[in-house]
């Protein structure tokens, strides 16, 4: 079993730059070719809209699937060729067809991973190993995001694409060291060995009034936050304040350091409080962070913006996947509940370039941040307004 969970964090670790593709890279790629706020928003949030359509019906294949490390490889695959292609046709066709393959094969790869963490530890240690897990996946962003700036500051944007084949390789080389017979597949979808499948998918989940109110504050949380880290590093670019392969590098890092600790903690606070208060944590940051990037802007809102997001984004890594599991507990459905939970959460993700990318082109980038800030204090107050009907599933026994 050590030897299982040892290779689980170094799926994590390896698999970090390679579920999201280019990611941010991409926005400062094609905006070298001439791209245009508008076009790079586009071509993101189709990717992402193929993402939210398929995350949902992969996560209920998840549940019944035992060969969840083959699709994990498959996945992987799917979004390195894609992101190799873009590298040598970056036409719009192009280059739009690869971001609906990354979108697609990103959106399996989150169930699957959850799916085999849950398998292996069980429903009690889920929470703690998800903090571990999370911690090793943002160790391997920073190490992926340094090799990528540096490489792309001395050899040009086309290292990332490198940088991100070699992790590739690597994460699809340590998951062949889970044993599958380590997993057990009941647990694994969120049943003990007497309980029965129960609902249906569709019933469990729609019926569910503590996971609808998850669903939707995430929503809200990723309309506002998607493109802000985008946005930032097309301001520099825009204004020409730097090198913006090692700008975008640097946000990166920034983010994924402050999330490593974050993740661990946020374990170990919703083990202790329960999941609602530190959901209210990873909340409250977003709205200030977009502020800070609106009021000041370039270079120097680069340290506060990102430990911001690494506060934000390394709560929520933690807390979505085991408050699913927490709610979803004996349905048979954890990873079809976790798949519709990111697919609400992916149409707040694709929609966020588009809105960012229109506001910057028409009024600036300051009101982008704005924008994007406001629609983040809407998703604080549903959260808080709703507190009645989730407060239960949040204590998390």
């Amino acid at each position: 079993m050590k030897s299982s969970l040892r290779a689980l964090n170094a799926v994590n670790f390896f698999m970090a730059d390679v579920a999201g593709g280019l990611g941010p890279f991409l926005g400062i790629y094609l905006q070298a070719r001439h791209w245009s706020p508008a076009e790079i928003g586009l071509v993101m949030t189709v990717g992402g809209f193929a993402g939210m359509v398929a995350t949902a019906p992969l996560g209920a294949l998840v549940d019944q699937l035992k060969a969840k490390r083959t699709l994990v490889v498959i996945a992987d695959a799917a979004i390195t060729v894609a992101s190799l292609v873009i590298l040598l046709v970056p036409g719009f066709v192009v280059v739009t067809a690869t971001q609906v393959v990354t979108g697609i094969a990103g959106a399996a790869i989150g169930p699957a991973l959850a799916g085999i963490t849950l398998g292996l530890v069980g429903q009690k240690q889920y929470t703690h190993w998800v903090g571990r897990t999370q911690a090793f996946n943002h160790a391997g962003n920073v190490t992926a995001a340094v090799l990528a700036g540096a490489l792309g500051y001395v050899f040009g944007i086309g290292a990332v694409f490198a940088v991100l084949a070699v992790m590739a390789a690597a994460s699809a080389i340590a998951i062949a060291w889970i044993d599958s017979k380590r997993i057990d597949y009941r647990a694994a979808r969120g049943l003990s060995e007497k309980e029965g499948d129960g609902q249906s998918a569709w019933s469990a989940l729609i019926t569910c009034k503590p996971l609808l109110v998850l669903a939707a504050t995430l929503l809200l949380f990723h309309l506002g936050n998607a493109a802000m880290l985008p946005l930032l590093g097309q301001s520099v670019a825009a204004s020409g304040a730097g090198n913006p392969s090692a700008f975008t590098g640097a946000t990166v890092v920034i983010a994924q350091l402050t999330m490593v600790p974050v993740a661990i903690f946020a374990a170990r606070l919703a083990e202790a409080r329960g999941y609602w208060i530190v959901f209210l944590l990873a909340l409250l940051a977003l709205p200030v962070r977009g502020a800070l990037a609106a009021f000041v802007g370039g270079m120097f809102a680069l340290g506060p913006v990102q430990v911001l997001d690494g506060v934000g984004a390394g709560i929520l890594g933690v807390v979505v996947s085991a408050l699913v599991a927490c709610i979803l507990n004996g349905t048979g459905h954890v990873n079809a509940g976790l798949g519709a939970v990111m697919t609400v959460q992916g149409i707040g993700a694709s929609l966020s370039p588009a809105l960012g990318g229109y506001v910057a082109g028409k009024f600036g980038y300051s009101t982008s941040f704005l924008a994007l800030g406001g629609v983040a204090v809407i998703a604080l107050a549903v959260w808080i307004a709703a507190r009645p009907v989730t407060a239960e599933a949040c204590r998390g026994k």
